[in-house]
């Protein structure tokens, strides 16, 4: 099995996406291979993009300019599909990662994941599902970084002498009843369990997620939790066993009652 790191394209839809979260979604990527290639791309002249030039200097990405072709409507999207499938087909990375909130991006991501390559999508909530779907993986912006960070604000009012904001809390995380009440989740945990289920009716952990990879696009940080193992057991829909290193996990609907004495 070839131990080669993985080659990532990082195409970046500048007009739709904040300068601020870079490091995080490089951070992001460095766990899945190297982004040889990193490339923004946006009109370059709009005042909405000028928080972009340090960003880009920084991080080496390559700035790549598009005039706005018609008035209200920017031209990004059909440069970054012409790019992508020049790359697909020269350099032949092994991933790719868009970072846009625009699902007219949709049909580049099927196109780039039936020809083999792996698509991670990074874009903020309103990203419309359709595009959330086709990625072999998305993360939604505001889920990266961790919450107690300090903001560039917070940091230059410490530097500056004053009193910095007080520590930001944890969000709450979802409970039981509020993760039950999402239909595609609780469908796709159970039929992942139930596919990957032993004789005994157990399942490795390792297994589910393998399988949920497999079918959909998933992140626990996307329902709020770190680690999927945390995921599976807010919902309260299964029941978890440890063994030695490894989790196991069984639907609760398949426990067998106990014999009255």
């Amino acid at each position: 099995m070839s131990t080669q790191t993985a080659r990532i394209a990082l195409l970046i839809d500048a007009d739709n996406s904040p300068a601020a979260k870079i490091d995080l979604i490089l951070a992001e990527l460095a766990k899945l291979g190297v982004a040889n290639i990193r490339r923004a791309y946006g009109n370059w002249k709009k005042n909405e993009l000028k928080g972009w030039e340090k960003v880009l200097h920084e991080c080496a990405i390559r700035p790549i300019q598009q005039f706005d072709v018609s008035k209200g409507k920017n031209a990004t999207d059909m440069l970054i599909a012409i790019d992508a499938m020049d790359l697909l087909y020269t350099d032949r990375p092994d991933a790719f990662g868009i970072v846009s909130s625009d699902a007219d991006f949709t049909p580049l991501v099927m196109h780039l994941r039936a020809k083999g390559a792996t698509v991670y999508g990074f874009g903020a909530k309103k990203t419309p599902e359709p595009f959330v779907a086709a990625c072999s993986r998305f993360l939604y912006l505001e889920s990266l970084g961790e919450p107690d960070e300090e903001s560039e604000a917070e940091e230059a009012a410490a530097a500056n002498g004053r009193a910095p904001r007080k520590p930001r809390a944890a969000p709450k995380k979802p409970a039981g009843t509020e993760l039950r009440r999402d239909a595609r989740l609780v469908t796709l945990l159970r039929n992942a369990v139930d596919g990957a289920a032993g004789d005994d009716g157990w399942s490795n952990l390792s297994a589910v997620r393998a399988q949920i990879a497999n079918q959909a696009s998933f992140d626990p940080r996307n329902h709020g939790f770190k680690k999927f193992s945390d995921l599976v057991e807010a919902i309260g829909l299964f029941e978890l066993d440890r063994r030695g290193q490894n989790l196991y996990v069984r639907d609760k609907r398949q426990a067998k009652p106990a014999k009255a004495a």
